[in-house]
C-alpha cells in the first residue's frame, strides 16, 4: 500500500509542472477604430502585449470592418467607442487613456493600470 501511495505521489509531481506550464493562454480582445489620434496608444498596446509572449493571445478588432461589427454585436455595443479591451471576456478598459486623446473620450485608465490587470490575469507578479 505504501508503495503504490509513492508511486502515486511521485506520478503526481511529475504531472503538476506539465500541467502548469500549460495553462491556457490569456485571451484580449481590443475593439480599436484605426484612426489618427488613436495610433500611438495601439502601438503602445502592442507593445505591452508583446512583453507578454504566449501567456496572452491578443485578438483586434477594427471598429469600422465588417468582423469589428460582428464583433460588437456579439457584445452589444450600439455607441460610437474609439477603444475597448476586455480581458477573458470582462470589459477592463473604455476609451483613450487618461491624459491621451480627446478630452471627452479619456477613460479611467492607464497603460500601467491595464498592465496590472494583464499582471493578474497571468499569474505574473
Amino acid at each position: 500500500m505504501k508503495k503504490i501511495l509513492m508511486l502515486l505521489m511521485v506520478s503526481f509531481s511529475l504531472f503538476l509542472p506539465i500541467a502548469a506550464g500549460a495553462a491556457a493562454p490569456v485571451e484580449v480582445d481590443v475593439l480599436y477604430m484605426n484612426h489618427g489620434p488613436l495610433q500611438s496608444t495601439l502601438e503602445k498596446l502592442k507593445g505591452l502585449f508583446a512583453g507578454y509572449g504566449e501567456k496572452i493571445t491578443p485578438r483586434w478588432h477594427d471598429f469600422e470592418s465588417t468582423e469589428g461589427e460582428k464583433f460588437m454585436a456579439s457584445k452589444g455595443i450600439r455607441q460610437h467607442v474609439p477603444l475597448m479591451i476586455w480581458i477573458n471576456g470582462k470589459e477592463t478598459v473604455s476609451g483613450f487613456p487618461s491624459g491621451s486623446g480627446p478630452q471627452m473620450f479619456q477613460g479611467k485608465w492607464t497603460m500601467e493600470s491595464l498592465a496590472k490587470a494583464l499582471d493578474q490575469a497571468t499569474g505574473q507578479h
